[in-house]
């Protein structure tokens, strides 16, 4: 396989799916994160979708805590946030949640490979 196309096989699509083991390494790379955003009375505005993108742009892996004023509740928002934003969801843990997004250009976080189905023989 040429140097260029094993290099394409690894960049995550936000279409791809993580699998257990990465988000097991987001999780544990998260962990000492504080919030970077938060979300406040006036909910998700697009203020704030354009902060978490620029969050996600300079971080690639960053908390969100969600306000108990605020009147999105967390199923709501991480839908809208991953699709319109094409992020990953590594993990909801009450009122904050764990989004990550692989940097076009300058990747900072190194995920586990995917390990490729063995053909029975």
């Amino acid at each position: 396989m040429a140097l260029a196309a094993r290099w394409r096989s690894h960049l995550m699509s936000p279409d791809t799916k993580l699998t257990g083991k990465q988000l097991r390494h987001l999780r544990a790379l998260a962990h000492d994160l504080k919030p970077v955003v938060q979300l406040g009375k006036h909910g998700l505005t697009e203020a704030v979708r354009a902060q978490v993108d620029q969050a996600l742009l300079d971080h690639e892996l960053i908390k969100v805590k969600l306000g108990s004023e605020s009147p999105t509740d967390m199923a709501e928002f991480t839908e809208t946030v991953t699709t319109a934003l094409r992020a990953h969801l590594a993990q909801v843990i009450g009122s904050i949640a764990i989004l990550y997004r692989r940097h076009p250009q300058e990747p900072k976080i190194t995920l586990p490979r995917v390990k490729k189905a063995q053909s029975s023989q």
